[in-house]
């Protein structure tokens, strides 16, 4: 299994029966092909649609039915369409479960930086600014280091997509839980050591006295 399933695979434990949840761009697109059998998971999107589905089947394809990020999706049964006002609204609202996004930086304080690098150009924040604020949980999953560099850090040196509002880090190397202590390593790939995942973190790591096999 690659980096990015064992990843989704992990997130997809987060999510109960019944959650409403939102899916960023990139890897969050994968944790359903790993949900648990009876588990019932609403899906929104906050281009204007709450019943969103995966993939379709090649050749199938409703170019008028695409995820945030542009990809070809399909809708459940009992799945509503909408406009930008009611998407959003149902994000401030504070409807939504948890949102499971990807990031640049993470940093100690749950400081989340996932929408643009200076001098680079992007396309635009999307929903993220609304969605770590407005979610009742905030999941960033994403690979631990990005090419050697740190991408866990003691504070972002990149602008902010939002401050404070990250609650859980899963990574290949383990789960990481933001708290006011600081980010405590609760589970551990155990093809790493607890110094792996330390070297490969800036900020410092509180190791939990419960500390398990990721999952």
């Amino acid at each position: 299994m690659d980096i990015k399933h064992i990843i989704a695979q992990r997130v997809a434990k987060e999510l109960k029966d019944g959650d409403v949840v939102n899916l960023g761009i990139g890897l969050p697109t994968l944790v359903p092909e790993f949900l648990d059998d009876g588990i019932d998971i609403i899906f929104q999107s906050e281009n204007g649609f709450i019943g969103i589905g995966g993939k379709p089947a090649e050749g199938e394809e409703n170019l008028d039915i695409v995820n945030a990020g542009g990809q070809p999706a399909t809708i459940a049964v009992g799945g509503a369409f909408f406009d930008s006002t009611m998407s959003f609204a149902i994000i401030r609202g504070g409807h939504v479960d948890a949102t499971i996004l990807g990031a640049l930086q993470v940093d100690q304080h749950g400081n989340l930086a996932n929408w643009m690098i200076p001098g680079k150009l992007v396309p635009g924040m999307g929903g993220a600014m609304d969605l770590v604020v407005g979610a009742k949980k905030v999941i960033v999953a994403m690979e631990h280091m990005n090419k050697g560099k740190f991408k866990i850090l003691k504070d972002c040196t990149l602008p902010l997509t939002a401050q404070n509002q990250v609650n859980l880090i899963v990574t290949e190397m383990g789960v990481i839980e933001v708290t006011k202590d600081g980010l405590v390593l609760t589970e551990i790939n155990p093809e790493f050591s607890v110094e792996d995942v330390q070297n490969a973190t800036d900020a410092p790591l509180l190791v939990s006295e419960h500390l398990k096999n990721m999952m």
